[in-house]
């Protein structure tokens, strides 16, 4: 087991070794057993986490507050436009300083080719650990949750045959961290894991790569449908998301003739039935309900999204505990 975390910064799960992330859910689950039994768990009595959102935030946002909460520590929520980074404070300057004020910096910044950039820049001028909290490129928080839940309800990773599918929404145009993090993630723990989408919606080159990489070295497949049933059929995990058409057009433009021309690619109970016996529906939240899944499917009995959800507060724990408080 790896026991050397403190100081450590999160940016990637990819930058992180199996045996270390083996390490954060050990302790994840340590965490929710506590959380179960009512045990206190004062690990990071009287430490501070700045929250630095550039966006908007339920489950990051609350599970990181209660999180760091239930470890005896304190979480500062920095709305940025309301710090003086909107007047243009560069990101060294706010990493230097607010790294002289407390324990960890935790920073939301989806915007397109500019986030992960800013979350690189907080690390490198930090004294203490910066978690992302979901950049343009990559969600760690969610996949470490998403990860949890496999183990949890299979027992295993292996094998295991899990559909990432784009789905159509209009909420806002969303950024492809998530299915980008569970491409890169997945194959390392022997899945079989299966990317769906319309053409005009590809993730990175790079990040293909990457997968198809991590699935050679460790056992599991990668491979790329058009085909939504495809992708449906014979699944024991399905992950149907909407994600933005950042890599091929970069325009804020939600709505569109490439979105409105795929507007069946919807997680239904006809496709559902496509997939395995015990198979379970799994989602990143919010749901864009009758957009990407109908109700019945959410709310229906393959679908896991709360015991997902509620897995952000132990793993966001792990890794707070860990990387503030970890041995060094």
């Amino acid at each position: 087991m790896q026991t050397s975390f403190r100081g450590k910064h999160l940016i990637t799960l990819q930058e992180w070794t199996k045996e270390e992330i083996d390490t954060l859910l050990d302790v994840s689950y340590d965490l929710k057993r506590k959380f179960a039994m009512g045990q206190r768990t004062p690990y990071l009595q009287d430490q501070t986490v700045f929250l630095m959102f550039f966006e908007q935030s339920t489950r990051t946002r609350n599970s990181m507050e209660a999180g760091i909460t239930q470890l005896g520590g304190h979480a500062h929520f920095l709305d940025t436009s309301n710090m003086q980074i909107a007047h243009g404070e560069s990101a060294k300057d706010t990493a230097i300083i607010l790294s002289s004020y407390g324990h960890a910096i935790a920073c939301r910044n989806c915007f397109w080719e500019q986030g992960n950039k800013y979350l690189r820049e907080l690390a490198k001028w930090s004294r203490v650990p910066v978690i992302n909290m979901q950049c343009d490129l990559y969600h760690p928080l969610q996949g470490l949750a998403d990860l949890m839940t496999i183990q949890e309800k299979f027992g295993r990773t292996e094998r295991v045959k899990v559909s990432i599918i784009w789905t159509y929404a209009t909420s806002h145009k969303k950024p492809i961290s998530v299915p980008l993090t569970q491409s890169l993630l997945f194959p390392r723990y022997a899945m079989d894991v299966t990317l769906a989408y319309p053409k005009g919606y590809e993730l990175p080159d790079w990040a293909i790569e990457q997968a198809k990489k991590n699935a050679e070295e460790n056992g599991g497949t990668f491979r790329i449908t058009h085909d939504q049933e495809e992708a449906y059929r014979d699944a024991d995990v399905v992950i149907p998301k909407n994600w933005g058409s950042w890599v091929t057009n970069q325009s804020t433009q939600v709505v569109d003739d490439l979105l409105e021309a795929n507007k069946h690619w919807k997680c239904t109970e006809e496709l559902m039935k496509l997939t395995s016996k015990n198979s379970i529906y799994m989602h990143a939240l919010p749901a864009d309900r009758n957009n990407e899944v109908e109700d019945s499917v959410i709310d229906g009995p393959h679908s896991v999204v709360y015991d997902e959800a509620e897995n952000r507060l132990h793993t966001a724990k792990a890794v707070m505990l860990l990387t503030m408080g970890g041995r060094s």
